[in-house]
């Protein structure tokens, strides 16, 4: 599809960096007229700037999200003999940063009506082995901190937080990245918080862990030349720092406007739950940014997830799968042990969900377009199933 037929994009950039274009090249005009563009100025500003705004005290920059997940564990002295629960549904970087610090990842499923880590399902998993847990707050929705709490306290185990999907997000007057040891974050472009290309963060109340970071991520240097761990190349680049920066002001009113959009959507779509089309639950209230706007085409419904997606492409309407294939069934993954029907829920969702238009800008006439698409495919399917009925 070229984009002269799409009516209502997955992901609109545009609306919001036009508004703040000039800020934008200003911002990136001081970082080459200052040219330091590795470990500068701009990178310390905003990495004090994004942990205070998340209720933490240091934050340290680093190349991607994945890198975050991957440094951060190491950071937190888990790595080879440890093992690390984690949710069967959920981006593969996540099950990449535990492999990469040399821990071992145990799978377990998901709610599904919130598709957020099952916590019960984690209290089975855990093992004399078990350092960690890292649960995901997925689609911008953040896992309930006081159960996460009490499950670290019951299990001696700590908490590191996967939030590549929940900048600012809020729930039980906790903001995502404040609630364990450290949290990791991501930047990629489409994200609440975007860069102009990958970045990532980690986020900790912990000095320890914010030094052993920073030297992990600089070579393993603890001053110039000096290196006292085996670490990687591995920074946020000050341009980038320099850019996200600009945009942080303006990300609590982006999260509103997603809010706003998700509300609508659930008012459109309340009289199509009859017929299949159920949005993801929201658990958190006003605290869910909606990184993703998540609905189920569940078994009942008339038209299957694929036959849906098509027709709203061909209406001019993007989506996406996020995600097509749990991590536990990923071919490059098969070592783990994991077979078809370990994770039910997690394997059920897989097919079933469809992530709609979702962005600051997003206008109520295009949330209405999109839940008017569906509704015509639903009922044009039931229209031919009819027809076929009668003339049996």
């Amino acid at each position: 599809m070229n984009n002269m037929t799409i009516r209502v994009p997955f992901v609109d950039l545009k609306l919001q960096h036009q508004p703040i274009q000039t800020e934008l090249q200003q911002a990136v005009q001081a970082v080459i007229e200052r040219g330091d563009f590795v470990l500068g100025q701009a990178l310390k500003d905003f990495e004090a700037a994004f942990a205070a705004a998340s209720g933490v005290e240091y934050g340290v920059g680093v190349a991607s999200g994945t890198d975050a997940i991957a440094l951060g564990l190491q950071a937190c002295h888990i790595g080879p003999g440890d093992e690390v629960i984690l949710p069967a549904n959920t981006f593969v970087a996540t099950l990449i940063g535990v492999i990469r610090a040399g821990a071992k990842p145990v799978f377990v499923d998901c709610d599904p009506q919130t598709a957020l880590i099952d916590l019960q399902a984690a209290a089975r998993a855990v093992t004399p082995q078990t350092k960690a847990i890292l649960p995901v707050h997925l689609y911008g929705q953040m896992v309930s901190p006081r159960q996460l709490l009490d499950f670290a306290d019951t299990y001696k185990v700590l908490i590191f937080e996967d939030a590549a999907q929940a900048h600012l997000a809020e729930r039980e007057g906790y903001r995502a990245g404040s609630v364990g040891i450290a949290a990791a974050f991501s930047f990629y472009p489409s994200k609440n918080l975007g860069a102009f290309g990958d970045g990532g963060m980690l986020l900790t109340r912990d000095p320890d862990v914010a030094q052993k970071m920073l030297r992990l991520r600089n070579y393993g240097a603890a001053q110039k030349y000096i290196h006292v761990e085996e670490g990687t190349n591995s920074r946020l680049d000050t341009m980038q720092a320099a850019v996200l920066q600009q945009k942080l002001p303006y990300l609590p009113q982006w999260n509103r406007d997603r809010l706003n959009a998700a509300e609508q959507y659930n008012i459109e779509l309340a009289p199509l739950a009859s017929s299949g089309i159920t949005p993801i639950q929201n658990h958190s209230g006003e605290g869910h940014i909606y990184h993703l706007y998540v609905i189920k085409v569940d078994d009942s419904c008339a038209v299957q997830r694929q036959q849906l997606q098509e027709e709203l492409t061909a209406a001019g309407i993007q989506t996406g799968v996020h995600y097509p294939i749990p991590c536990h069934l990923q071919p490059a993954f098969s070592h783990l042990g994991y077979q078809v029907g370990d994770f039910p829920n997690a394997e059920i969702l897989a097919k079933q969900i469809l992530s709609l238009p979702m962005y600051p800008g997003l206008s109520h006439s295009q949330v209405k377009e999109v839940v008017a698409a569906i509704a015509s495919s639903l009922s044009a399917e039931q229209h031919t199933f009819a027809l076929h009925l009668k003339n049996l």
